[in-house]
């Protein structure tokens, strides 16, 4: 049932209650080169897009760092967002939509048209959140969890279109399960000049040890170790991949093929040196320390992504289960390899979108996307390209449509540096509803 919900405690009176806690308060994004604060103080216009909304849901740990100040990098940030509507499309008995709506005073729109012309003939908001993440919807027959982003982002451009606006538009994870629907996505984006981003949350975690690539790196190995589940969890793991293949020497140049194997066939690939199993203890250690040698005991089944480049590099992709993604890599010229956890701090992974959010923002505050939708396109590809290769039984699936470039950007100054994580420290509980500081208290 989708109803208007008109009261509540306001945004304004909950940052009054709140105004203890602004000492040394960031207003907007700009890390780069200062605070961005808009058109005289006036807040981005949000309209929220969204499959499904319930604790942990990805609407509820991104949706919260634009209702309530939220840590990045140690300090407290005040968002410059308000979000003017909300459409969702499920609703089941643990929906948190009624009790937001309610709380911050924003209206549940009866479709995604009103939800960003508040009911007028006119685009009412200056940026569309779309997350298409969790919800009942079928599998296809790779398994892929069939979310109808392209959908709900089709029905978005064609209010945009009736109103002649077009505005930034970041979309949750990847663009779709099927990459001719996400590269139709992106021309589209592309055609009516829409500031678009998307992608994943992991490549913004903070790295530990610091780890800084150099420019132009060449690679003689690498390896990336991730401890999800098939699809959904590989995605994350091919985002922080690319976030790191992106800036090597050469630059972009796509990918010729995918292959997953599992079983046997994985340790047959590493005697056939297609990939090399000593990394995966370099990229555990910053995590594990010494325990990071047993990882096989950990790992007696792992299944294995082989990610081939156009330049020749293959990235191999293995999973040791847990919480976790880590990297190792021997860097050309350098005297060893070394690795990095991607460190996702308290709350399990809730905390890890405080930055993706902060990189949304500051989207949606400058019209410019903080990190290269390519990116998301081709990870998206590579993504589907896995599950038809588990689907053929480790079959090397052709990408002759992956091989495109890009030019990839720093966004070093979105990536979490850990110091958050040294204020919500994991003796915080983690709490229920809209609450990004789990009630702790900050010195003025």
């Amino acid at each position: 049932m989708r109803r208007d919900m008109n009261t509540g405690v306001s945004r304004r009176e909950w940052m009054g209650q709140a105004a203890g806690l602004a000492a040394g308060l960031w207003v907007g994004g700009g890390l780069g080169s200062g605070p961005v604060f808009g058109e005289a103080g006036r807040k981005v216009k949000v309209g929220l897009v969204f499959t499904r909304f319930h604790y942990r849901s990805h609407v509820h740990v991104i949706l919260e760092n634009f209702l309530r100040p939220y840590l990045f990098c140690g300090k407290l940030v005040e968002p410059q967002m308000d979000v003017v509507s909300m459409w969702g499309d499920q609703y089941l008995d643990d929906d948190m939509t009624v009790g937001v709506s309610k709380e911050f005073n924003i209206p549940i729109a009866r479709n995604i048209e009103e939800a960003l012309t508040l009911g007028g003939d006119k685009l009412a908001c200056d940026a569309v959140l779309l997350i298409g993440e969790h919800g009942i919807y079928p599998y296809n027959s790779l398994e892929q969890h069939m979310y109808p982003r392209k959908q709900l982002f089709d029905e978005i451009v064609r209010t945009m279109k009736a109103t002649n606006t077009f505005v930034p538009l970041f979309n949750d994870k990847h663009l779709s399960y099927r990459f001719d629907w996400a590269k139709e996505m992106y021309d589209t984006a592309k055609k009516y000049g829409i500031p678009f981003m998307a992608g994943s949350s992991v490549p913004m975690a903070h790295r530990k040890p610091d780890f800084v690539l150099p420019k132009d790196a060449e690679f003689e190995d690498v390896l990336l170790v991730h401890g999800g589940g098939p699809d959904s969890y590989d995605f994350h793991a091919l985002e922080v991949l690319q976030s790191l293949m992106e800036s090597r020497k050469g630059a972009e140049t796509g990918v010729s093929s995918v292959q997953c194997l599992q079983g046997e066939a994985v340790w047959k690939a590493a005697e056939e040196k297609l990939w090399n199993p000593d990394l995966v203890e370099v990229a555990l250690r910053p995590e594990l320390g010494e325990k990071a040698k047993e990882w096989k005991t950990m790992s007696p089944s792992p299944y294995l992504i082989l990610v081939r480049y156009k330049d020749g590099l293959t990235a191999p992709l293995v999973t040791v289960p847990g919480n976790r993604w880590a990297f190792a890599c021997k860097v050309k010229g350098e005297a060893g390899p070394r690795g990095c956890q991607f460190h996702v701090g308290p709350w399990d992974n809730r905390n890890l979108f405080k930055a993706l959010s902060h990189a949304i923002q500051e989207m949606f505050l400058t019209k410019k996307p903080s990190y290269p939708v390519e990116r998301t396109l081709l990870t998206s590809g590579i993504t589907e390209a896995v599950m038809k290769s588990r689907k053929a039984e480790g079959g090397i699936i052709p990408t002759p449509y992956l091989e495109f470039g890009y030019q990839p950007v720093d966004f070093s100054a979105f990536r979490e540096n850990g110091k958050s994580w040294d204020i919500l420290n994991y003796d915080v509980p983690q709490p229920p509803g809209i609450d990004p500081l789990g009630g702790i208290k900050l010195p003025s």
